[in-house]
């Protein structure tokens, strides 16, 4: 048995608590392993430091999904954007006036909205509006501002005076982190006013996330939970995330298994 056995056992189980748990606390993990919190901290410090989880006071979360640009997003698990898609989808009422701020998810959820139903979308992001209106029935306006080729969609000082003029029913917010503590979170300085900009438009907001992004924070914060109407999330959710998030108040619906 090498000497660095022992540390690399009890991270793979530091990581599965985490993967099971959305978070762990190193004096627990230190009772429970029966090792000192500085033999903790160091596992903690060395796992964050290889990106596999975020160091915080008292313990660790799952590090934040990685985000490339969009056109690789799209084909990341896209089984299950599609029936998180679905299930979003199924929420929006006839008439109603959408928001949708640019993502993978949210473009699945673009391909989903019901045709016929007089529904109206404004978004700034184009690959969204052209989706849309090749499906036809579905009016369609495209905010407008420089356009990001990471994010996929027109962000900055255009597009956030152009948000401030509107007002929706509902919109979709994209989530890059959603932690039951924490709220909403953003990996983008500039997408990050944009998203609060949507939720201050809007009477409803429905956040939806894949289980990767369930009790994790990014580097921007932009709201807290009470600002969600309903998360909606993998039929495979870990139990101990949706707990949490019920405990807060929200509303929980699981998508249909893909």
């Amino acid at each position: 048995m090498t000497p660095d056995t022992l540390p690399r056992e009890r991270q793979q189980t530091i990581l599965r608590l985490l993967r099971e748990q959305g978070r762990v606390f190193s004096a627990q993990l230190a009772v429970q392993m029966a090792v000192s919190e500085d033999s903790i901290r160091r596992d903690l410090r060395d796992l964050a430091s290889q990106g596999l989880c975020r160091k915080v006071h008292g313990g660790a979360l799952p590090a934040a999904p990685a985000f490339p640009p969009l056109p690789a997003r799209h084909a990341q698990q896209a089984a299950q954007k599609h029936a998180l898609a679905v299930a979003a989808a199924a929420q929006v009422r006839p008439g109603e006036c959408l928001l949708l701020d640019a993502g993978s998810t949210n473009s699945a959820i673009a391909a989903c909205l019901p045709v016929q139903q007089g529904l109206h979308v404004i978004t700034n992001a184009p690959d969204i509006a052209l989706a849309l209106l090749e499906r036809g029935g579905i009016e369609v306006s495209l905010i407008g501002g420089r356009l990001d080729p990471r994010a996929g969609a027109c962000i900055g000082a255009q597009a956030l005076e152009a948000v401030g003029n509107l007002r929706a029913d509902l919109c979709f917010i994209g989530t890059c982190a959603v932690d039951a503590d924490a709220g909403l979170w953003a990996i983008d300085g500039e997408e990050a006013p944009f998203k609060r900009a949507l939720l201050a438009a809007s009477n409803r907001c429905i956040a939806v996330a894949t289980n990767d992004k369930l009790g994790t924070q990014a580097a921007y914060r932009v709201g807290g939970l009470e600002q969600i109407d309903l998360l909606v999330i993998e039929h495979d959710a870990p139990d101990a995330q949706v707990q949490a998030f019920q405990q807060r108040g929200v509303d929980i619906l699981r998508a249909a298994q893909h």
